[in-house]
Protein backbone atom coordinates (compact mmCIF):
# COMPACT_ATOMS: atom_id res chain seq x y z
CA UNK A 1 0.00 0.00 0.00
CA UNK A 2 2.79 2.43 0.85
CA UNK A 3 4.71 1.55 -2.32
CA UNK A 4 1.59 2.15 -4.48
CA UNK A 5 1.06 5.62 -2.93
CA UNK A 6 4.70 6.66 -3.42
CA UNK A 7 4.86 5.86 -7.14
CA UNK A 8 2.64 8.81 -8.31
CA UNK A 9 4.70 11.16 -6.16
CA UNK A 10 7.92 9.94 -7.76
CA UNK A 11 6.44 10.71 -11.19
CA UNK A 12 5.02 14.14 -10.26
CA UNK A 13 8.13 15.59 -8.60
CA UNK A 14 10.34 15.48 -11.76
CA UNK A 15 7.52 17.05 -13.80
CA UNK A 16 7.18 19.93 -11.32
CA UNK A 17 10.94 20.43 -11.35
CA UNK A 18 11.04 20.50 -15.15
CA UNK A 19 8.20 23.05 -15.33
CA UNK A 20 9.96 25.28 -12.78
CA UNK A 21 13.25 25.06 -14.72
CA UNK A 22 11.50 26.02 -17.97
CA UNK A 23 9.85 29.03 -16.31
CA UNK A 24 13.18 30.30 -14.89
CA UNK A 25 14.93 29.72 -18.22
CA UNK A 26 12.22 31.64 -20.10
CA UNK A 27 12.49 34.51 -17.60
CA UNK A 28 16.26 34.69 -18.15
CA UNK A 29 15.80 34.74 -21.92
CA UNK A 30 13.29 37.59 -21.64
CA UNK A 31 15.70 39.58 -19.45
CA UNK A 32 18.56 39.01 -21.91
CA UNK A 33 16.40 40.17 -24.84
CA UNK A 34 15.39 43.31 -22.92
CA UNK A 35 19.04 44.12 -22.16
CA UNK A 36 20.01 43.60 -25.81
CA UNK A 37 17.23 45.92 -27.01
CA UNK A 38 18.30 48.62 -24.54
CA UNK A 39 21.93 48.35 -25.63
CA UNK A 40 21.03 48.53 -29.32
CA UNK A 41 19.01 51.70 -28.88
CA UNK A 42 21.69 53.54 -26.93
CA UNK A 43 24.10 55.88 -28.69
CA UNK A 44 27.73 54.87 -28.93
CA UNK A 45 29.99 56.85 -26.59
CA UNK A 46 33.55 57.09 -27.79
CA UNK A 47 35.16 56.71 -24.37
CA UNK A 48 33.09 53.65 -23.44
CA UNK A 49 34.59 50.20 -23.04
CA UNK A 50 33.45 49.39 -26.58
CA UNK A 51 35.31 52.30 -28.17
CA UNK A 52 37.66 54.47 -26.13
CA UNK A 53 38.19 58.02 -27.30
CA UNK A 54 41.32 59.16 -29.05
CA UNK A 55 44.42 60.38 -27.28
CA UNK A 56 47.39 61.74 -29.17
CA UNK A 57 50.65 60.50 -27.65
CA UNK A 58 53.45 63.10 -27.60
CA UNK A 59 56.60 61.74 -29.27
CA UNK A 60 59.89 61.57 -27.37
CA UNK A 61 61.90 63.27 -30.15
CA UNK A 62 60.15 64.52 -33.28
CA UNK A 63 56.38 65.04 -33.17
CA UNK A 64 54.72 61.90 -34.48
CA UNK A 65 52.11 62.32 -37.12
CA UNK A 66 49.86 61.43 -35.33
CA UNK A 67 24.63 63.64 -26.52
CA UNK A 68 23.30 62.92 -29.79
CA UNK A 69 22.43 65.88 -32.00
CA UNK A 70 18.85 67.13 -32.07
CA UNK A 71 17.85 67.60 -35.69
CA UNK A 72 15.02 69.65 -37.12
CA UNK A 73 11.70 68.06 -38.09
CA UNK A 74 12.56 68.46 -41.77
CA UNK A 75 15.94 66.82 -41.28
CA UNK A 76 14.39 63.97 -39.31
CA UNK A 77 11.86 63.36 -42.09
CA UNK A 78 14.65 63.34 -44.68
CA UNK A 79 16.64 60.84 -42.61
CA UNK A 80 13.62 58.55 -42.28
CA UNK A 81 13.02 58.70 -46.03
CA UNK A 82 16.68 57.92 -46.81
CA UNK A 83 16.74 54.99 -44.39
CA UNK A 84 13.54 53.59 -45.83
CA UNK A 85 14.92 53.85 -49.35
CA UNK A 86 18.17 52.22 -48.27
CA UNK A 87 16.29 49.19 -47.01
CA UNK A 88 17.04 46.66 -44.30
CA UNK A 89 19.06 43.48 -44.06
CA UNK A 90 16.95 40.33 -44.08
CA UNK A 91 18.00 37.01 -42.56
CA UNK A 92 18.49 35.48 -45.99
CA UNK A 93 21.07 38.17 -46.81
CA UNK A 94 23.25 37.56 -43.75
CA UNK A 95 25.10 34.59 -45.24
CA UNK A 96 25.87 36.59 -48.38
CA UNK A 97 27.15 39.55 -46.34
CA UNK A 98 29.35 37.23 -44.29
CA UNK A 99 30.77 35.85 -47.52
CA UNK A 100 31.47 39.37 -48.78
CA UNK A 101 33.20 40.23 -45.50
CA UNK A 102 35.40 37.13 -45.77
CA UNK A 103 36.33 37.97 -49.36
CA UNK A 104 37.14 41.59 -48.55
CA UNK A 105 38.58 41.46 -45.04
CA UNK A 106 42.21 40.96 -46.03
CA UNK A 107 44.15 44.15 -45.31
CA UNK A 108 41.37 45.50 -43.06
CA UNK A 109 40.45 45.35 -39.37
CA UNK A 110 36.75 44.69 -40.02
CA UNK A 111 37.05 41.59 -37.81
CA UNK A 112 38.00 43.72 -34.82
CA UNK A 113 34.96 45.94 -35.40
CA UNK A 114 32.64 42.92 -35.58
CA UNK A 115 34.15 41.55 -32.36
CA UNK A 116 33.61 44.80 -30.46
CA UNK A 117 30.13 45.42 -31.92
CA UNK A 118 28.83 41.91 -31.22
CA UNK A 119 28.83 41.06 -34.95
CA UNK A 120 27.07 44.29 -35.90
CA UNK A 121 27.96 46.87 -38.55
CA UNK A 122 26.65 50.43 -38.40
CA UNK A 123 27.10 53.15 -41.01
CA UNK A 124 25.41 56.15 -42.59
CA UNK A 125 23.20 55.74 -45.66
CA UNK A 126 24.83 56.83 -48.91
CA UNK A 127 24.93 60.63 -49.01
CA UNK A 128 26.12 61.62 -52.49
CA UNK A 129 23.01 63.45 -53.66
CA UNK A 130 22.21 64.74 -50.18
CA UNK A 131 25.55 65.53 -48.50
CA UNK A 132 25.98 65.03 -44.77
CA UNK A 133 25.51 68.41 -43.07
CA UNK A 134 28.36 69.27 -40.69
CA UNK A 135 28.53 72.22 -38.31
CA UNK A 136 31.92 73.05 -36.78
CA UNK A 137 31.75 75.37 -33.79
CA UNK A 138 33.97 78.42 -33.37
CA UNK A 139 36.14 78.09 -30.28
CA UNK A 140 36.92 81.80 -30.06
CA UNK A 141 37.51 82.85 -26.46
CA UNK A 142 38.86 79.46 -25.36
CA UNK A 143 42.54 79.35 -24.26
CA UNK A 144 44.98 78.68 -27.14
CA UNK A 145 42.20 78.68 -29.73
CA UNK A 146 43.40 78.85 -33.34
CA UNK A 147 40.84 79.60 -36.09
CA UNK A 148 42.75 77.24 -38.40
CA UNK A 149 41.54 74.32 -36.27
CA UNK A 150 38.19 74.56 -38.09
CA UNK A 151 40.02 73.95 -41.37
CA UNK A 152 41.78 70.93 -39.86
CA UNK A 153 38.43 69.39 -38.96
CA UNK A 154 36.98 70.01 -42.41
CA UNK A 155 40.11 68.55 -43.97
CA UNK A 156 39.64 65.42 -41.85
CA UNK A 157 36.13 64.93 -43.27
CA UNK A 158 37.38 65.46 -46.82
CA UNK A 159 40.29 63.03 -46.32
CA UNK A 160 37.84 60.26 -45.44
CA UNK A 161 35.63 61.22 -48.39
CA UNK A 162 38.59 60.69 -50.72
CA UNK A 163 38.80 57.02 -49.72
CA UNK A 164 35.96 56.33 -52.14
CA UNK A 165 33.06 56.61 -49.70
CA UNK A 166 29.56 57.10 -51.13
CA UNK A 167 29.49 60.26 -48.98
CA UNK A 168 29.83 63.98 -49.49
CA UNK A 169 29.97 66.63 -46.78
CA UNK A 170 28.66 70.15 -46.67
CA UNK A 171 29.33 72.68 -43.91
CA UNK A 172 26.40 74.62 -42.51
CA UNK A 173 26.32 77.83 -40.47
CA UNK A 174 23.54 76.82 -38.10
CA UNK A 175 23.85 73.81 -35.78
CA UNK A 176 20.09 73.21 -35.96
CA UNK A 177 20.47 72.35 -39.66
CA UNK A 178 23.28 69.86 -39.05
CA UNK A 179 23.43 66.09 -39.02
CA UNK A 180 26.77 66.29 -37.20
CA UNK A 181 27.97 68.87 -34.67
CA UNK A 182 31.68 69.38 -33.86
CA UNK A 183 32.42 71.33 -30.69
CA UNK A 184 35.44 72.25 -28.57
CA UNK A 185 36.41 72.20 -24.93
CA UNK A 186 39.52 73.17 -23.00
CA UNK A 187 40.40 69.61 -21.91
CA UNK A 188 38.82 66.35 -20.78
CA UNK A 189 38.93 65.13 -17.19
CA UNK A 190 40.24 61.76 -18.38
CA UNK A 191 43.23 60.87 -20.57
CA UNK A 192 41.50 61.53 -23.89
CA UNK A 193 41.52 64.36 -26.40
CA UNK A 194 38.40 63.54 -28.42
CA UNK A 195 34.99 61.97 -27.99
CA UNK A 196 32.38 60.88 -30.52
CA UNK A 197 28.77 59.89 -30.00
CA UNK A 198 26.28 58.77 -32.60
CA UNK A 199 22.79 57.37 -32.72
CA UNK A 200 21.46 54.66 -35.01
CA UNK A 201 18.03 53.35 -35.84
CA UNK A 202 16.86 49.76 -35.36
CA UNK A 203 18.25 48.84 -38.78
CA UNK A 204 21.78 49.98 -37.78
CA UNK A 205 21.75 53.08 -39.99
CA UNK A 206 23.51 55.98 -38.24
CA UNK A 207 21.16 58.98 -38.12
CA UNK A 208 23.12 61.73 -36.34
CA UNK A 209 26.26 62.32 -34.34
CA UNK A 210 28.50 64.68 -32.44
CA UNK A 211 32.24 65.10 -31.97
CA UNK A 212 33.95 66.94 -29.13
CA UNK A 213 37.62 67.89 -29.45
CA UNK A 214 39.98 69.15 -26.74
CA UNK A 215 42.40 72.04 -27.17
CA UNK A 216 44.75 70.71 -24.50
CA UNK A 217 46.00 67.43 -23.15
CA UNK A 218 44.59 66.55 -19.73
CA UNK A 219 47.82 67.85 -18.19
CA UNK A 220 47.35 71.27 -19.81
CA UNK A 221 49.78 71.05 -22.76
CA UNK A 222 48.24 72.71 -25.83
CA UNK A 223 47.55 70.62 -28.94
CA UNK A 224 48.94 72.01 -32.20
CA UNK A 225 47.36 71.94 -35.66
CA UNK A 226 48.90 68.60 -36.63
CA UNK A 227 47.62 66.99 -33.44
CA UNK A 228 44.13 68.47 -33.94
CA UNK A 229 44.10 67.12 -37.49
CA UNK A 230 45.09 63.61 -36.31
CA UNK A 231 42.49 63.58 -33.54
CA UNK A 232 39.83 64.83 -35.95
CA UNK A 233 40.70 62.07 -38.44
CA UNK A 234 40.29 59.50 -35.66
CA UNK A 235 37.00 60.88 -34.40
CA UNK A 236 35.50 61.27 -37.89
CA UNK A 237 36.43 57.61 -38.42
CA UNK A 238 34.32 56.74 -35.39
CA UNK A 239 31.52 59.00 -36.59
CA UNK A 240 31.41 57.14 -39.90
CA UNK A 241 31.18 53.74 -38.20
CA UNK A 242 34.71 52.50 -37.53
CA UNK A 243 35.90 51.18 -34.19
CA UNK A 244 39.41 50.79 -32.81
CA UNK A 245 42.26 48.90 -34.43
CA UNK A 246 44.99 47.18 -32.41
CA UNK A 247 47.62 48.19 -34.99
CA UNK A 248 49.29 51.42 -33.84
CA UNK A 249 50.13 52.33 -37.46
CA UNK A 250 46.42 52.95 -38.13
CA UNK A 251 44.70 56.25 -37.37
CA UNK A 252 41.98 54.24 -35.63
CA UNK A 253 44.28 52.83 -32.95
CA UNK A 254 43.03 53.74 -29.46
CA UNK A 255 45.98 56.05 -28.79
CA UNK A 256 46.74 57.92 -31.98
CA UNK A 257 50.40 57.79 -33.02
CA UNK A 258 50.18 58.70 -36.71
CA UNK A 259 48.90 61.71 -38.60
CA UNK A 260 47.50 60.18 -41.77
CA UNK A 261 45.23 57.35 -42.80
CA UNK A 262 46.87 53.99 -43.37
CA UNK A 263 46.03 51.59 -46.19
CA UNK A 264 44.16 49.48 -43.62
CA UNK A 265 42.11 52.52 -42.52
CA UNK A 266 41.09 53.20 -46.10
CA UNK A 267 40.39 49.56 -46.92
CA UNK A 268 38.28 49.03 -43.79
CA UNK A 269 36.16 52.11 -44.45
CA UNK A 270 35.63 51.13 -48.10
CA UNK A 271 34.61 47.61 -47.10
CA UNK A 272 32.20 48.89 -44.44
CA UNK A 273 30.48 51.16 -46.96
CA UNK A 274 30.22 48.39 -49.54
CA UNK A 275 28.01 46.42 -47.11
CA UNK A 276 24.54 47.02 -45.71
CA UNK A 277 24.41 47.67 -41.96
CA UNK A 278 23.00 45.22 -39.44
CA UNK A 279 23.81 42.22 -37.30
CA UNK A 280 25.65 39.30 -38.89
CA UNK A 281 24.55 36.87 -36.19
CA UNK A 282 22.59 33.76 -37.13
Amino acid sequence: MKITTALPLLLVVPIIGFVAYQAVDQMRENQAEEAARAKASAPLQDDSAAAAAATVQPAPAQPEESGPVVVSAAAAAAIAQQNSAAGTTSDRDVADIRRRVMLGERGTYIGEILAVRDSGLARWPDRLDNPLRVWVADGAGKPDWNPRYVDQVREAFETWALTGLPMKFTYVRDSTDADVVVSWLDRFDTQITGRTLWSRDRNWWIVNGSIMLALHHTGGEPLDEKAIHAIALHEVGHLLGLDHSSDTMNIMTARVRVRELSDADRATMKLLYSLPPGSLKN
